[in-house]
């Protein structure tokens, strides 16, 4: 049978002991055996002296809870109990093993007393019990002595934890002006400590800053406010210090802070204020609708909502000429003209106005009236005005037969000022380009210019200016709309040509034609035309007009037998008349063609000559024939251009004539020793050149690239002397600074022997309008006078070429 040594412990004290003691009971009544008898049914059964229907089966193990205390700080291992088996006899041959949660880490056990030591410093926060094997072993044998079994050892709380505010520091918002105990927030402290041992983990509230303003629940942690009538306009911000301490504040107890910053949230108890009784103001008369006046100002502690302001006028004679806004940004009352002001008129006007909060509280009534009023003066100051029109807008409606100089509206427009200056009239020329109309400077007639024409320009926007005589700058206008009105003075015509078709085959009466007529006037009942023959054929024999009353008219055929050998082409002239006053008519002609066609009616061929044709030859080959010989027309074109373009001499313009004497070289070359690289002769003479036999070539030149003297025009040659030839090139290069150098280019991998001079290109010569200085030549040599003596200094004149 196993024991617990754990009532042997000395080092716990009295209370430790009778919980071991209570707990060793409680054990020993939850001792499961196989499951068939309850916890209570076994007590029951150990404490009756009567028999039972069943024997409980003897176990050797007896179940007792270890407790330790947390935090031991000692220097020695902590003893923390003892087990001990009935089969021990004390001569060591009992071996004791401790397996599960912590086995050998945290305890150990004396395999040969028993007794179980904590080795580290536990802590209840971290773990609060630990489950555990026990087994008793033979220690020559190693077989269990008894069976294993499990114990559990809890750590025992201490108060070593602070109360903590988890959620500090705390921001709450209340009401200014709120009635004493009006919750403010609600502060939660926690200790980590056992709550269920002792007092440990019993928290109370208290207040280290912020009396007597605000209070707190001891037990729930509730702040309240604990003045009346806290002003925000006075103070707004408050830092409030809570403490929680454990051990219900005993003296001796862990304790922990936070912070509460407690703001006032304002309240509409303070009505507006105007600061000034009296504004005075002042405003131009010419100063346009809606523009800013002044402003005022109510003045109101409260903000936000609670400062809102609705301005308003309530009395004064300037009522219906000014109007006041509230600023929504700044709370201001913004007053504005409503309408135009006079300084002739009026020069002053007063307004009362009023600034009143719209969101009131009932409960702060009382602080009223919420709202105030000012009055406010305001001085109309005089400018100089410009002319004013009377009316503001002008509508004339004119005939455009009217005579040139006829007045056809007056104008009047008046200075404003009290000085009634005098004014002088004019037309905007950018509202009339045309100049169809005339002003009269000083009475304001308005005539006419130039005829007018309605099919033209029906509708004319002119502008005209009145000026002050002693101000010019003083200008003011009118707009002028000019309607012209229509008059017959355009005959109606046809819209377009008009051809018409009459089959060889047609009968008498036959309609060949419907025509229209247009007319560019515009009558008041609309157009009517009149169709009838032209005087000179009223009699006409082919064909006859009929009116057909709807601005249309028929061409119809009074006789048969029409033959296109005859007469292919008919010209019928018509004559259209207008409804208007006076009657204004013209004469259109319409033509009529003879032409072959079917039984059916459709026109086959309209052309005489196709009667000259074979028979047997249809439209479709005389449209082939034809387009053969065009083909052929233009070979023969295109052959001759092409052999008279290849007899014209090549000739390139002074402004094309950019390339040079290219000679390339597929070897090194031999510098000025080198007599191949071109025909001197060709320089000397170009048009024997040119007539002459072809040039010695080099072999190892390819052809394609060859000396350009040959394509210098003529006239660069006429002294035939290379010292003329060379001098035009030079001065051409001297003036035309923009073009390459008319030289002989020839590219070399080096110089040559001979060479002791570098390169002779003028590609890279100055471009400047400098003169460039060739003396320097004559220092080269004999190889290079002649060259000294063409690009020498010279005293007399370059000749123009």
């Amino acid at each position: 049978m196993w024991t617990s040594g754990r009532m042997s412990n000395a080092k716990n004290w009295l209370g430790l002991g009778m919980s071991l003691y209570f707990w060793g009971l409680m054990d020993l009544t939850t001792t499961v055996l196989s499951g068939t008898a309850t916890p209570q049914g076994e007590l029951e059964a150990l404490l009756s002296d009567e028999p039972q229907s069943h024997q409980r089966t003897k176990r050797s193990w007896v179940w007792n809870q270890f407790f330790v205390l947390e935090e031991y700080t000692g220097t020695d291992p902590l003893y923390v109990g003892k087990l001990h088996s009935d089969m021990d006899r004390g001569d060591g041959s009992i071996k004791y093993i401790l397996s599960g949660e912590g086995a050998g880490i945290v305890f150990t056990i004396d395999d040969t007393t028993g007794d179980i030591h904590a080795i580290q410093r536990l802590d209840r926060e971290e773990r609060a019990q630990y489950t555990l094997r026990a087994q008793a072993l033979d220690r020559r044998t190693g077989r269990p002595m008894e069976p294993e079994s499990e114990f559990i050892i809890k750590i025992q709380d201490i108060n070593d934890n602070e109360p903590k505010f988890l959620d500090g520091p705390y921001v709450a918002t209340v009401p200014e002006m709120s009635p004493v105990g009006t919750s403010v927030i609600q502060v939660t402290a926690t200790d980590a400590d056992d709550p269920t041992y002792g007092n440990s983990a019993r928290v109370v509230y208290s207040i280290l800053q912020g009396q007597p303003y605000f209070s707190v629940d001891s037990k729930t942690g509730v702040i309240r406010t604990a003045l009346m009538n806290m002003d925000r306009e006075a103070k707004e911000y408050y830092e409030v210090i809570i403490q929680a301490k454990d051990m219900g504040g005993q003296l001796g107890g862990l304790a922990g802070t936070t912070t509460v910053n407690i703001t006032l949230s304002d309240v509409n108890d303070n009505p507006p204020r105007f600061p000034q009784k009296h504004y005075q103001m002042s405003v131009l008369e010419s100063a346009p609708i809606s523009s800013t006046v002044g402003r005022v100002f109510a003045k109101d502690l409260d903000e936000g909502i609670n400062a809102e302001m609705k301005y308003t006028i309530v009395d004064g004679d300037g009522a219906d000429a000014f109007d006041i806004s509230t600023d929504p940004n700044f709370q201001v009352g913004i007053i504005t003209v409503k309408k135009p002001l006079s300084f002739e008129s009026k020069k002053s006007y007063t307004l009362k106005v009023e600034g009143a909060n719209p969101h009131l509280e009932m409960r702060f009534l009382n602080l009223g009236p919420f709202q105030d009023t000012t009055t406010v003066h305001i001085s109309v100051e005089d400018v100089d005005e410009p002319p004013v029109f009377e009316p503001g807008f002008y509508f004339v409606e004119v005939p455009e037969d009217v005579a040139i100089g006829t007045t056809i509206q007056i104008i009047s427009a008046k200075d404003p000022d009290v000085t009634n200056n005098s004014i002088r009239y004019s037309i905007d020329r950018s509202s009339d380009p045309g100049r169809f109309f005339y002003v009269d400077i000083t009475t304001g007639a308005l005539m006419t210019a130039r005829p007018l024409d309605r099919e033209e320009f029906s509708w004319h926007n002119i502008t005209v200016l009145a000026m002050e005589m002693n101000n010019p700058s003083q200008v003011g206008s009118v707009p002028v709309t000019i309607k012209v009105l229509d008059v017959n003075d355009n005959a109606p015509e046809f819209p377009r040509f008009y051809e018409a078709f009459v089959c060889e085959n047609a009968k008498a009466g036959q309609l060949i034609q419907t025509v229209s007529a247009v007319d560019q006037d515009d009558p008041l009942n609309g157009q009517h035309f009149y169709y009838s023959l032209a005087p000179e054929a009223a009699n006409n024999p082919n064909f006859t007009i009929r009116d057909n009353q709807d601005n249309t008219a028929r061409i119809l055929t009074r006789r048969s037998g029409f033959r296109q050998q005859e007469q292919s082409v008919f010209y019928l002239p018509i004559l259209i008349a207008d409804s208007g006053q006076p009657v204004l008519s013209s004469t259109g002609t319409l033509t009529i063609q003879v032409c072959s066609c079917d039984d059916d009616g459709h026109v086959m061929s309209c052309s005489p000559e196709a009667y000259m044709l074979p028979v047997s030859l249809s439209r479709g080959a005389l449209i082939a024939i034809l387009a053969c010989i065009f083909v052929l027309l233009v070979l023969v074109l295109l052959i001759l251009s092409m052999r008279r373009h290849r007899k014209q001499p090549y000739i390139i313009d002074d402004e094309e004539n950019i390339h040079e004497n290219i000679v390339r070289y597929d070897d090194e070359g031999g510098g000025e020793e080198d007599t191949e690289a071109f025909d001197i002769a060709a320089m000397w003479n170009p048009r024997e050149a040119q007539a002459g036999t072809a040039p010695k070539t080099r072999q190892d030149m390819l052809p394609e690239i060859e000396s350009l003297s040959r394509y210098v025009p003529q006239t660069c040659a006429v002294n035939s002397t290379v010292h003329s030839y060379v001098l035009a090139k030079l001065y051409e290069a001297d003036m035309d600074l923009w073009a390459p150098p008319f030289d002989s280019l020839q590219t070399y991998m080096f110089e040559g022997d001979g060479s002791v001079a570098g390169s002779l290109s003028s590609l890279q010569s100055a471009t400047s309008d400098s003169e460039q200085s060739f003396d320097f030549l004559t220092d080269w040599g004999p190889r290079f006078r002649k060259l000294a003596e063409l690009y020498g200094a010279s005293e007399g004149p370059s000749p123009l070429w």
